[in-house]
């Protein structure tokens, strides 16, 4: 009877601590991975461990705590389940694609074809270079350009030092320019 007694609070706590990081877990687990499907099965195994390690959660980065559990998960996975050769990219359909980069669909004016155009090749383009960069340097630029940790959750996440975060960095920013080329205006 113990553990039922136990259960309504560990979901809550779940509910408080897990849920409002599942959407920067999955895209973690997305760039990690390199599509959709194997990042939802990523995303499904961490959200398990996670239920069963949260009592051992203390009140700390609830998202540094919920990241590093996906990374984890997505490299024992892809161990699992992923021959190292295999290399697999996953584009999100031009319409999902703008969406998201507008945060929706309400109040915002139709594009034209040609800028729809212009933002899907550079749009294409940018992931291609991430995804085609080291996974120690896309999962850092990731983690800081995109899901917006600062060094030190970024640190505790990848269990490196700060200064190797630092350096990680640097240079997935030096590749993404070389690869991308630096704009003519």
């Amino acid at each position: 009877m113990a553990a039922i007694g136990t259960e309504p609070d560990g979901k809550a706590k779940f509910d408080r601590v897990v849920r409002p990081c599942l959407s920067d877990a999955f895209a973690l687990a997305r760039w990690i991975a390199g599509n959709r499907a194997d990042a939802e099965d990523i995303l499904q195994e961490a959200c398990l461990r996670a239920y069963r390690a949260i009592d051992g959660f203390s009140d700390g980065s609830a998202r540094a705590w919920v990241l590093t559990i996906v990374r984890r998960t997505a490299y024992s996975w892809l161990h699992k389940n992923r021959s190292a050769a295999v290399v697999a990219i996953d584009e999100l359909n031009t319409s999902d694609l703008a969406r998201a980069e507008r945060g929706g669909d309400a109040g915002n004016p139709v594009a034209t074809p040609e800028a729809e155009l212009i933002a899907k090749a550079d749009s294409a383009l940018l992931e291609s270079a991430i995804a085609s960069l080291p996974i120690e340097f896309r999962e850092t630029l990731v983690l800081r350009d995109i899901q917006g940790l600062d060094y030190r959750e970024i640190a505790s996440v990848t269990a490196v030092p700060m200064g190797t975060v630092m350096s990680r960095l640097a240079r997935a920013r030096q590749r993404l320019i070389q690869a991308i080329g630096t704009p003519q205006r």
